[in-house]
Formats: C-alpha cells, sequence, structure tokens
C-alpha cells in the first residue's frame, strides 16, 4: 500500500507551505524524512526527528536519526522504524523536526491509503504549495506554556540576591 502525506509547514505567516509525498507504507521513517528533506530543498545533513501526535498535534514519542541519548535506556531510530508501524487509519499524525538550531517543524499527517499504480517510482512528490522562507520560521512561546516547569522550582529564591546565596565566589 501507499502512503499520501501532506507536510506542512508549522508557521505564523498567511501563507500556506506544504508538500504531498507517496511512499510506500513498509519504506522507514529515515526515508520519509529524506522525501521531507529533498521535497523543501534542504541538504539533509542537519539532525532531525519524528515525534508521534496526537488530534491536536501535541508532542509524543520521539524517533529520531541517532541515539544521542546517555542513558541506557534504547530509543527508537529512523533507519529501523517502518512507517506502518507509527502510521496507521487511527494514528495519522506525526510532528517532523528539521534542525535543531534552526528548528523547521512541519505537520505531517496521513491522509489517503492507496494501491500501488504499477511502474511508479517511490517516494513520489506530487504536490507542490508554496516557498519556503529563507529562515526557519520564530516560535511564540507563551508563558502557560512553562507555568508547570516554573512550578516544580518554585522555592522562593530571589536570584538578584547575591548576599544570601550559599556560593563561595572563590571556588577555584
Amino acid at each position: 500500500m501507499i502512503y499520501r502525506f501532506r507536510v506542512i509547514l508549522d508557521n505564523d505567516t498567511d501563507e500556506d507551505v506544504f508538500r504531498d509525498i507517496e511512499i510506500r507504507e513498509t519504506d522507514s521513517l529515515e526515508d520519509l524524512h529524506n522525501a521531507i528533506t529533498q521535497s523543501f530543498g534542504f541538504d539533509g545533513l542537519e539532525m532531525a526527528s519524528f515525534y508521534l501526535s496526537n488530534d491536536e498535534w501535541d508532542q509524543g514519542e520521539e524517533i529520531s536519526m541517532f541515539d544521542v541519548s546517555e542513558s541506557s535506556s534504547s530509543v527508537r531510530l529512523m533507519s529501523e522504524t517502518i512507517l506502518n508501524n507509527v502510521v496507521h487509519e487511527s494514528q495519522t499524525k506525526l510532528i517532523y523536526v528539521y534542525d535543531f538550531l534552526s528548528m523547521w517543524t512541519f505537520l505531517v499527517e496521513l491522509a489517503e491509503i492507496v494501491e500501488e499504480a504499477e511502474g511508479a517510482d517511490y517516494p513520489n512528490l506530487m504536490f507542490v504549495h508554496g516557498q519556503i522562507p529563507d529562515t526557519a520560521p520564530e516560535k511564540n512561546f507563551e508563558a502557560e506554556d512553562f507555568d508547570d516547569y516554573n512550578d516544580e522550582f518554585d522555592d522562593d529564591l530571589d536570584i538578584d540576591d547575591y548576599d544570601n546565596l550559599d556560593f563561595d565566589e572563590n571556588w577555584n
């Protein structure tokens, strides 16, 4: 079977930028990564990850290009993850992040599952809409995005009160 994905640049502008890509359901996420980078004109040399997502586009489990963790727990890798193991009719959405310094972020949605066309080459770039900007769109984070994080460290510590910090300034 062939998966048809719509890959949308997550930006806050009025112009939609997306690509429609066909790929075999038995290809790996690394194959999808390569198709996405080529379709948007990237060189493909930067780090990237896919994230499982729900219907509200909440970021879930990471599937990365390489295992860069220092822990002994295993990390799911794109090259070892087959598309139909993570994407199917009941799980249609992924978030794709390319180049962690620029944070190009894409919403990847399975739009359709079709029969393989005889003689067709896959992956196949079906449709291109919009031009990718020269730089990644800026992400605007709201204060409430960090409320839970800040609550974790609510210890009434005034970091501007240097005299009462338990810190040896001549430690070296």
